[in-house]
């Protein structure tokens, strides 16, 4: 092929999007559609307990969108990352969808699942070889963080998914992927220079992101031998240089350079060209192999068991010492857990944020003077569920009636629900941040139609 046209509908599967944009890329001659399903972006929730953040009704309407419209033009359709984390159960979750969304529109596509999700002890044999590499900031990996992990999966290149559509597969549902490999994967599988075709699998990843308008829709990007060009699938949307080459700005440690697991894309030559007043050619960007293939590890464990209140405050003396007022609150819940409770400073965790005074930039808040009201959420941790609600309901009385050191009465706040404490379950940490040396398929697993090829 002299070209490939890459199809992304939106950032994220579940986030929805106007079929008539699919229809229109389809129109301008899209060979592929590929979209993200998942993202770390949500926190470490999604992977350790290998749920996903979006509805399943979302995720069937946005399916059958794509599904529909790919079995019309006879072309694939690739989704990373599924069931958010992209665990095992993740693809299986999407892949259950996919199944009924295909059975409703009388479909039938060849499915193929690639599941990422690695395995503990296979992981310590790399380890103890000297082939698992820590990335920043966390530093040398031990077997006992690799065994207290719930989930870990390993973040698959382009050559499982080019695996599967080799093998006939219409539709892929891979699991945890590099947001750009999921774009990347048919062009390279058709002979398009690595270059652009990574390039511009950065700059699709999250749909309209690039444009004018990001929630117009998606954008069709099509990559030939000396460059890509993008442009929106939403006819009033645009982009402009500046949206495009901005992209590379999102998500990346070097705004010239991102790593792959075979090797790293380099934009410091790149040229971005208006070619019209909606449509952008790139040119100039380059692809280095690495001299090891490395996958990156993502692992998840629970670090405790939450309970969370809230309460609001609108009285303007307590707000006008408001700091003075929840460094009292942090001194209170303290003396008093360990005198009720007899629980040592380091056998919980609480977290007091004052929403609406410095929650989000703490001290790096610029505004000055008392907020006019505040929401003070209190997020307690302990190893297990009743210590942590326990600590919680020690707080209740202060959260509700709490007076500065200056006030010789009471005030009164309020609790939006009742009751103030809601369990919130375990909570989980990421800690693994590494890299494994290996081959491109010696981690993942694809399955077609029930047979597994390792």
């Amino acid at each position: 092929m002299e070209k490939v046209r890459v199809l992304a509908p939106s950032g994220m599967l579940g986030a929805g999007w106007d079929h008539a944009t699919v229809e229109r890329g389809i129109a301008m001659g899209a060979d592929v559609i590929s979209i993200d399903g998942g993202s770390t972006d949500s926190g470490p929730y999604y992977l350790g307990a290998a749920t996903a953040k979006t509805t399943a009704k979302a995720v069937a309407r946005d399916l059958r969108s794509l599904f529909t419209a790919a079995a019309g033009a006879g072309i694939p359709v690739i989704v990373g990352s599924c069931g958010t984390s992209g665990t095992d159960a993740g693809v299986d979750w999407v892949a259950g969808i996919a199944a009924e969304v295909l059975a409703e529109e009388g479909l039938a596509l060849k499915v193929a699942k690639i599941y990422s999700e690695q395995d503990a002890a296979a992981l310590k044999e790399h380890l103890d070889a000297g082939r698992v590499h820590p990335l920043l900031p966390l530093g040398e990996l031990d077997a006992e963080t690799l065994e207290s992990c719930t989930h870990i999966v390993g973040a698959m290149g382009h050559e499982p998914i080019v695996e599967a559509l080799r093998g006939g597969a219409q539709v892929v549902l891979a699991g945890r992927a590099t947001d750009t490999a999921v774009a990347a994967a048919y062009p390279l599988m058709m002979g398009m220079p690595a270059g652009p075709t990574w390039h511009a699998a950065k700059i699709v990843e999250c749909g309209g992101q690039c444009t004018d308008n990001p929630r117009a829709g998606g954008v069709l990007a099509t990559i030939d031998a000396d460059g890509f060009t993008i442009e929106p699938l939403d006819p009033g949307a645009a982009c402009t240089p500046i949206l495009v080459a901005a992209h590379m700005l999102y998500e990346t440690a070097d705004p010239f350079e991102m790593r792959e697991p075979d090797g790293t894309l380099d934009v410091r030559d790149a040229v971005y060209t208006a070619v019209d007043d909606r449509t952008v050619r790139v040119t100039g960007s380059r692809f280095h192999v690495a001299d090891q293939y490395t996958i990156k590890l993502e692992g998840a464990r629970i670090s405790g068991y939450e309970t969370m209140s809230f309460s609001a405050i609108r009285d303007p003396l307590v707000l006008a010492g408001i700091d003075e007022w929840a460094a009292l609150m942090r001194t209170l819940i303290t003396q008093r857990v360990h005198g009720t409770l007899g629980l040592a400073a380091d056998e919980y965790a609480f977290d007091l944020r004052l929403y609406g005074h410095n929650a989000v930039l703490g001290e790096l808040e610029p505004e000055t003077g008392p907020p006019r009201e505040v929401g003070v959420m209190l997020l307690v941790n302990a190893p297990d569920q009743p210590t942590a609600t326990a600590v919680a309901k020690i707080a209740n009385p202060l959260l509700l009636h709490l007076p500065t050191p200056a006030m010789d009465y009471l005030p009164s706040f309020a609790f939006p629900s009742s009751p103030a404490e809601v369990e919130r379950g375990a909570a989980y940490e990421f800690v693994l941040n590494h890299v494994v040396d290996c081959a491109p398929p010696d981690l993942f697993r694809i399955e077609f139609e029930g047979k597994t090829r390792a």
